[in-house]
């Protein structure tokens, strides 16, 4: 089982990642996320309603897609910090002579989810959090019962040439490590979804210089090692880097995690008291399981 806290993100560092303001999604987020969406193929059920988890770095064209896709869905847009939630909310904005205006609802653009959805699409995130059990948490509470989860994240092959290199300069890693797709569906199951099924690919950039594949590193995210370098580095290192890059094949690989898994009816068992919400209360006494005494709390989906 994995760790709760990967032990290579420094929680602060990736607390302000998530505070950055974000000129454009990258490209390969939305290459992913086209991929991602070929998934909601095999899933039948077509949701009246969807949060998208900060879209800003999951993928802004991905999000038309998506609306595009489920016409008539209520849709919910989170962000991680004030900035991209005004960022966003111009984004999506729709024109004076839109037809979007009047064929599809508009998105509601906030920093939480206070209505519970029938399918919850986070792209290219879970890498870059510091506790992603507490992530995907906050996905389970966000959806209703039956509801699905789709992400996408990183996994462990990503990046082995430039860490390669790095290790061969005996520098620190170019970036924390990632998870294995087994241990984000274990994580899954924790925090009580259901079915979680999981697939990999891997993808292999190709650069035409070593400019250009720093460049494409630099919109992809950021290094949250705890052992990071500490400090600005200068024009000779960045010449070294530069230097050596050019020596070896110019390309990094990717591997991509994809993951759905289902929010599940609750099993509640005989005891003297049990906490569900009233969501989950509804769902259970119609399909007639209610066993026991239970206390409603209030329902709340803020953190």
């Amino acid at each position: 089982m994995a760790d709760l806290h990967p032990p290579t993100i420094d929680p602060t560092a990736a607390q302000r990642w998530q505070g950055m303001p974000l000129s454009a999604s990258p490209w390969l987020h939305e290459e992913v996320a086209q991929r991602m969406q070929e998934r909601l193929d095999w899933i039948k059920q077509q949701p009246d309603s969807w949060v998208h988890w900060a879209p800003l770095s999951g993928g802004m064209q991905a999000h038309g897609s998506l609306a595009r896709r489920y016409p008539n869905a209520a849709c919910t847009v989170l962000e991680t910090s004030p900035q991209r939630v005004a960022q966003v909310a111009q984004t999506l904005k729709p024109s004076w002579w839109s037809t979007q205006r009047w064929l599809q609802p508009q998105a509601q653009v906030g920093a939480q989810v206070t209505q519970p959805a029938q399918m919850l699409w986070a792209n290219m995130c879970l890498h870059m959090a510091a506790d992603p059990q507490a992530l995907m948490a906050q996905w389970h509470r966000a959806l209703k019962v039956d509801g699905f989860l789709m992400f996408s994240c990183l996994g462990p092959d990503t990046l082995k040439e430039l860490r390669a290199l790095y290790q061969s300069l005996g520098w620190p890693a170019p970036s924390h490590e990632f998870t294995d797709m087994h241990d984000w569906g274990d994580m899954l199951a924790t925090v009580g979804f259901a079915e979680p099924v999981m697939d990999v690919e891997h993808i292999t950039l190709t650069f035409e210089s070593p400019e250009r594949l720093l460049q494409e590193l630099r919109g992809l995210g950021r290094n949250l090692h705890v052992g990071r370098f500490q400090g600005m580095r200068g024009r000779r290192w960045h010449a070294e880097l530069l230097a050596a890059a050019a020596k070896q094949p110019l390309q990094l690989t990717f591997e991509v995690v994809y993951g759905h898994a289902f929010k599940p009816t609750p099993r509640l068992t005989v005891s003297a008291q049990s906490e569900i919400s009233l969501d989950e209360m509804r769902a259970t006494l119609r399909r007639g399981k209610m066993v026991g005494t239970t206390s409603l709390p209030k329902e709340d989906l803020h953190d």
